[in-house]
């Protein structure tokens, strides 16, 4: 029955007249939301413009919100999602899909203005592969480094030049707008620790995952699992490992709704590996983050070439402290050891964001614009 649906909302999409397809975002999960919401706050608030909204999961929020200038379609992630994306008429299309054209999802037969928005802060040569953004027109970039990235790639493989924007990181300027202090610390039961690594087959979870949540739980603190989505979809089994182990310890949690905020604004410290998720900590709650040094999270396996350390590499000792994975029963003292001291590494946060990222605190309206201006090209 739900290809069905899907398929009606494809024909619907479809039956549109063309000047209505002027400004479509695309989302292959309902976590973009997150990252589009405060570009398209801005877009069909203060600057007027209708929206098409097409999604690939029916939990997407953009299927329940009511703004009356976005309309909002959910093709699934079978063949309409395939032939949307392939067949689409429209001016503008915003995703944060990777390898656009390099995998199933391909561009548009027709002539379709492609822009992609960064969805961390991550850089663009290492984590995703070498040819991940060939394929689009523009690119709201989260900093300088993106940039710097995607040019020094287009100079080294002859590409054409994309338009390269500066945009920032919506996500960053939500976590800065919200911050609160955590609770105080008096002792080790006071102490919440959020654990949110990154996903793939060499960081914490299937590597040293169950480790870690005994020894965090063994010394008393806090302990909230905050696994990255990829994970639950490609590696369920880490995650209810744990879970199992731990259901009944009511010092344990997990999280996996990235809305939710509580278990963020309420710890104290972040232990990751290579997600982005300890650059949004870091930089925007202003506290620390133990990264355990596991292998390089690389789909691009000549990353080196272009001689850029990549900013997830870059960044972690500038955020807090790295362990190698052999000295992981060390993780308790460093936790209670930065804890001691929230302010540490706060004195080089604000330094750090306005070195690294775009448009702080206002990382929507400037992509709103952007998107905005790009449509205006089309139809003035």
């Amino acid at each position: 029955m739900s290809f069905f649906r899907e398929w009606r909302a494809y024909r619907a999409f479809r039956a549109l007249p063309r000047a209505a397809r002027r400004i479509v975002f695309f989302a292959e999960s309902h976590q973009d939301w997150h990252h589009f919401k405060p570009v398209l706050d801005h877009l069909t608030g203060p600057l007027g413009e209708e929206v098409l909204y097409v999604c690939a999961e029916p939990s997407d929020p953009a299927m329940q919100q009511d703004s009356p200038r976005i309309r909002a379609y959910c093709v699934g992630k079978g063949l309409p999602r395939i032939w949307f994306c392939q067949f689409v008429e429209a001016d503008v299309v915003v995703t944060q899909i990777l390898d656009l054209g390099n995998l199933e999802l391909k561009r548009s037969v027709h002539p379709v203005h492609y822009v992609f928005m960064a969805h961390s802060l991550t850089s663009a040569h290492m984590a995703d592969r070498a040819d991940s953004y060939d394929n689009y027109d523009t690119i709201l970039c989260c900093g300088p480094h993106f940039a710097r990235e995607i040019r020094k790639r287009e100079e080294m493989q002859g590409l054409p030049a994309k338009r390269l924007i500066p945009h920032g990181y919506g996500r960053l300027d939500e976590l800065i707008a919200n911050r609160r202090d955590p609770p105080p610390v008096a002792g080790d039961a006071d102490i919440h620790v959020l654990l949110a690594p990154s996903w793939g087959p060499q960081t914490i979870l299937p590597v040293c995952g169950m480790e870690i949540a005994d020894a965090m739980l063994a010394a008393g603190f806090r302990l909230t699992l905050r696994p990255h989505f990829q994970t639950r979809w490609k590696m369920p089994q880490v995650i209810d490992r744990i879970v199992e182990r731990h259901r009944g310890n009511p010092r344990f949690a997990l999280v996996e709704e990235m809305a939710e905020r509580d278990s963020l604004l309420d710890s104290q410290v972040m232990i990751t590996d290579w997600s982005g998720a300890g650059q949004d900590y870091g930089m925007g709650l202003e506290k620390p983050v133990i990264y355990v040094d596991l292998p390089f999270k690389a789909r691009n396996d000549a990353w080196q070439a272009l001689g850029i350390e990549p900013f997830e590499s870059w960044v972690r000792d500038k955020l807090g402290a790295l362990v190698p994975p052999a000295a992981l029963g060390r993780l308790p003292a460093l936790v209670r050891e930065l804890v001691r001291d929230p302010g540490r590494f706060r004195a080089n946060v604000a330094s750090l964001r306005a070195d690294w990222v775009y448009n702080i605190g206002r990382s929507g309206i400037a992509g709103a614009e952007a998107i905005a201006a790009i449509a205006r090209e089309f139809r003035p």
